[in-house]
């Protein structure tokens, strides 16, 4: 099979994101910022099939089967809309052929956490955080490793996946996680356009929704 992305210049990226109780699609041409266009909608009682109707109202199935790139969040977030997205996600990828990848939910707003919060001056790792209903936190732990000096050009790796810890170590530096749906979806747009050419055609058999925890935690 063909990659997608090797069959010209043109190309586009779809994207899709959920948190606790909303979901999202973007949609970016030629990397080019002014083209995107975004859909954010909260949960209702019926996600399965709400999703699927919402994204063929997003964007036309001419256009889905242009995309080229397909990146979905993976959570941590709500438990049921990120195995639905990534469901979606991992099916689409399949039928147009289209490379996909993930990020976690903590990645995509790690930037924006770090720039909030002026810390791309004095510090090199931080920790992202989620409170569990019981004991414990969920947290992922993200380094600054490009351009201190402007915060549009910020590069944050992912060093610990979000995982389960019973307490935060009050040494290090930590941030509770934030969610905002039109910012993190320009983000993933932002960070599926740079990950363009680092998929291949079945990497969609690897994306699996991420939750630390039981559904019912």
């Amino acid at each position: 099979m063909t990659n997608k992305l090797n069959q010209g210049e043109n190309y586009s990226t779809l994207v899709i994101h959920s948190t606790d109780n909303s979901f999202g699609f973007g949609y970016r041409k030629n990397n080019d910022l002014e083209s995107d266009e975004l859909f954010i909608k909260k949960f209702d009682n019926d996600l399965c099939n709400n999703l699927i109707n919402d994204l063929n109202k997003f964007i036309s199935k001419e256009n889905l089967q242009k995309i080229n790139k397909l990146s979905v969040s993976i959570g941590p977030a709500n438990f049921n809309a990120s195995r639905l997205i990534v469901v979606l996600a991992r099916t689409i990828s399949q039928q147009i052929n289209c490379p996909l990848d993930s990020f976690s939910s903590f990645e995509i707003m790690a930037k924006r956490i770090a720039s909030n919060n002026n810390i791309l001056k004095n510090k090199k790792s931080f920790w992202i955080f989620k409170n569990l209903k019981r004991k414990g936190f969920i947290a992922g732990k993200y380094e600054i490793c490009g351009n201190e000096k402007n915060s549009s050009d910020l590069i944050i790796r992912e060093t610990i996946l979000p995982k389960v810890v019973k307490a935060l170590d009050s040494k290090e530096t930590s941030f509770e996680a934030n969610y905002d749906d039109k910012k993190d979806l320009k983000e993933l747009l932002d960070l599926s356009n740079k990950n363009l050419s680092n998929s291949n055609i079945d990497s969609w058999r690897k994306v699996l929704p991420l939750y630390p925890i039981s559904p019912i935690n």
